[in-house]
């Protein structure tokens, strides 16, 4: 165990759970929050915090993000080797044998829609060695070419094999797979109070939203951001119009530093929205440089160790929470044990 750095970032926690350590604020979620969670699971009644994972549909939002792609496996044996392995016979050769086997492969975007942002995920140019120039440092000071690697480019008829080799040797999403995503979630109903006007929702903005709904939050509690977002993108039917998702509904104004002050303070372990990036990201750079184009990725993710969520669907927990005069639920939402990814498609789920 030895400390990666000799300065961290201003704002920082890195070394507050040990110089090793990949988990971050998760580390927050104890037993006694899993079982603070569960207490609030009162009626028996769950709720699907997730997209399909084919949605929002073509690559709007993020060119550099792709629908997912199915097909069936190709078989290996018998008369139909080599045929899609779909409502086949498990053995045509071999009289009397009744079994049929559908096998699917997936070419999916880890990241396309609702998902787990690791702390991989984002980085930063930081002089963590104290010599004068800036490295490619991540959360708790893990390099990149060294923990985080990219994947050596190459030529193949594959569509994925250019990327074969790239992975995240620490700080991949198994990580937090390995902790478990159980606990207390805490829901601030934004959209209530602002519908879909695209607001930058600053440190004032939420503060009056927590008051007005009596919101409390805790250390280790998971808080979720509803902003109405994922009903624009359920609405569109897989046909995104990027003049519409880029200018509706809120999001966190990550340039506030008294809102990036409250969520360290806030003691929460994560940080998760309906949203595309949780914060709105700007459509002009107001600081010099050098800086971050997405500050609360940067406060989250490369300096204090917080798990962000993204694209969740929230608005049916949401409206059932306030008719019930709520705002806390069990939350359960595990990322894939995927070794070496940044990212996790997830399917969580929310029990009231």
């Amino acid at each position: 165990m030895t400390q990666r750095w000799k300065h961290k970032p201003p704002g920082s926690n890195w070394g507050e759970f040990g110089p090793d350590d990949q988990r971050g604020r998760m580390n927050l979620v104890t037993r006694e929050k899993v079982l603070q969670g569960i207490a609030e699971a009162r009626e028996g009644r769950t709720f699907c915090l997730s997209l399909p994972l084919d949605y929002p549909g073509g690559s709007a939002l993020n060119p550099r993000r792709k629908p997912p792609r199915i097909a069936a496996t190709l078989r290996d044996s018998g008369r139909n080797a080599g045929g899609q392995n779909f409502c086949y016979p498990l053995d045509a050769d071999t009289p009397g044998l009744t079994d049929v086997v559908c096998d699917d492969v997936v070419l999916m975007t880890l990241q396309y829609s609702t998902q787990w942002d690791s702390f991989a995920h984002v980085g930063s140019r930081f002089d963590a060695d104290g010599d004068g120039r800036a490295e490619i440092v991540f959360y708790n000071g893990f390099r990149a070419g060294e923990d985080i690697v990219p994947a050596a480019q190459g030529v193949s008829p594959e569509p994925w094999a250019k990327y074969e080799g790239s992975q995240a040797r620490a700080l991949g999403i198994e990580r937090l797979a390995e902790h478990g995503v159980q606990g207390r979630g805490v829901l601030i109903d934004l959209h209530h109070h602002y519908g879909r006007e695209r607001k930058a929702v600053g440190y004032d903005d939420l503060m009056r939203v927590i008051d007005q709904d009596r919101v409390v939050i805790e250390r280790g509690d998971m808080v979720c951001l509803h902003t109405g977002f994922a009903d624009v993108v359920l609405e569109l039917k897989k046909n995104p119009a990027p003049e519409l998702l880029h200018g509706t509904c809120a999001g966190l104004d990550g340039r506030d530093e008294r809102l990036l002050q409250w969520i360290t303070d806030s003691g929460l372990a994560c940080l998760i929205a309906d949203n595309y990036a949780v914060e709105l990201i700007p459509t002009s750079l107001a600081k010099p440089m050098p800086h971050a184009l997405m500050p609360l990725h940067e406060h989250c993710l490369f300096k204090n160790g917080i798990h962000l969520g993204e694209m969740w669907y929230l608005s049916e927990l949401a409206r059932w929470l306030r008719a019930n005069a709520r705002n806390r639920f069990l939350l359960t939402a595990p990322p894939l044990r995927l070794p070496g990814a940044v990212g996790s498609p997830a399917t969580p789920v929310a029990t009231v």
